[in-house]
């Protein structure tokens, strides 16, 4: 086989540099790579790049000299059964998948060939991550990946097995790729690992930075299926029986009863409904009607005061729809993952109403995610420079 030099190491020398961010998550990602910190954390849904930049960033550092070593660890999991491929039994299946991965990912920047000729030379190497336990690594660049669907030990061990002069990347979804429930995988452990490490970078990348064609809507099919998939109690599916019967045509995805959770958090404003209906994204005028005539006579049949909204992947429609406070939606200026639940950036003259007196109306609005797409929420006051864009956009 001919060596890395003969298919050109130098082709992926400035690779990492090539890469162009398109969101200002991948941009804070490429920073974060550069920063010289030994352990990165990058966190987000699929379609965002955290695979492209973490290899790319590993190549270009090996072509440099600056590593001998890339090393690249994840699990191989069958999306059908949930089983795990290992190297027991399977190792040439293992390495298979595992370098077409990489291939895939590279396409377009690499010459397959110089991947092959790197796990000859075993300067590229695929690493089972049931199997690192009594391994160092030196002067090499580690890239833990698919970490939502690795034990939470198992990022320990891999952080133990860190030697000198050697760099760890950890890369994971934890929302919608994983495994475990929500804030228990292993993403989301290594993000609060590697929060309070003064060594470590973290970057949480969200809807807004997705640029893989595809995934952004195969995200929107995800969370729907999650909330056609939730179990109704009787008041919701009586509000779906009443639209079927009134608005035929609609195609309701989900009603969220809020009348309990109104009751918990002591909420008595008239702005947040009793239920919160949700439809497919174009179906809203159908389930209303053109002068509200449908939706009304679904109030009638139920007893409910309801509010209807699209799916879409604007969060910022829930709080519209269901906040205490009726304004309080025109000050958020954005609301996406920040790893295993939705951040809340408010400006500062709303954080207060956001939150709500002891924090209730932020737990009321945190129970009401929870409920329909199986994700929490926390609000954070937002920086200058947004708070200014925001005042802009709203003129």
């Amino acid at each position: 086989m001919a060596g890395a030099q003969g298919v050109g190491l130098e082709q992926v020398r400035d690779i990492f540099d090539r890469l162009e961010p398109q969101s200002e998550g991948q941009q804070r990602l490429k920073e974060a790579l550069r920063s010289g910190r030994d352990l990165v954390g990058v966190f987000g849904p699929t379609g965002t790049g955290k695979s492209l930049f973490a290899t790319a960033y590993a190549l270009s550092a090996l072509a440099r000299g600056e590593y001998k070593r890339v090393i690249v660890s994840r699990p191989i999991v069958d999306v059908v059964s949930g089983k795990e491929l290992t190297l027991i039994g399977s190792s040439g299946e293992y390495t298979r998948l595992a370098s077409e991965y990489l291939r895939d990912i590279l396409g377009g920047y690499a010459d397959p060939r110089l991947l092959d000729a790197l796990m000859g030379e075993g300067r590229l190497v695929l690493a089972d991550p049931h199997f690192l336990r009594g391994r160092t690594f030196d002067e090499s660049v580690i890239i833990l990946d698919d970490a939502q669907s690795v034990p939470p030990e198992t990022i320990v061990e891999v952080i133990t097995r860190l030697g000198r002069d050697s760099r760890l990347i950890i890369a994971g979804d934890p929302v919608f790729q994983r495994t475990e429930e929500v804030g228990r995988d292993g993403a989301s452990m290594a993000r609060e690992i590697l929060a309070g490490e003064e060594s470590a970078v973290v970057v949480d990348l969200g809807v807004k930075d997705i640029v893989r064609p595809g995934a952004k809507r195969g995200i929107k099919f995800l969370l729907e299926l999650q909330m056609r998939k939730r179990r109704l109690n009787d008041t919701e599916r009586a509000v779906i029986d009443s639209a079927r019967l009134h608005a035929p045509d609609a195609d309701v995805i989900t009603v969220v009863d809020l009348q309990e959770a109104k009751r918990r958090w002591g909420i008595e404003s008239e702005h947040t409904p009793d239920a919160l209906i949700v439809v497919k994204e174009g179906h809203l005028g159908r389930l209303i009607g053109s002068g509200g005539e449908r939706i009304a006579a679904i109030e009638e049949d139920t007893g409910l005061r309801l509010r209807a909204i699209q799916h879409t992947l604007d969060f910022r429609e829930v709080i519209r729809a269901v906040h205490p406070v009726s304004w309080v939606h025109k000050h958020v200026i954005d609301v996406d993952f920040a790893g295993p639940q939705l951040r809340i950036l408010v400006s500062r003259d709303a954080i207060g109403p956001m939150l709500g007196q002891r924090g209730v109306h932020i737990k009321f609005l945190d129970e009401v995610f929870r409920s329909l797409v199986g994700v929490g929420v926390y609000a954070v006051e937002a920086e200058e420079a947004p708070r200014r864009q925001a005042r802009r956009r709203r003129r």
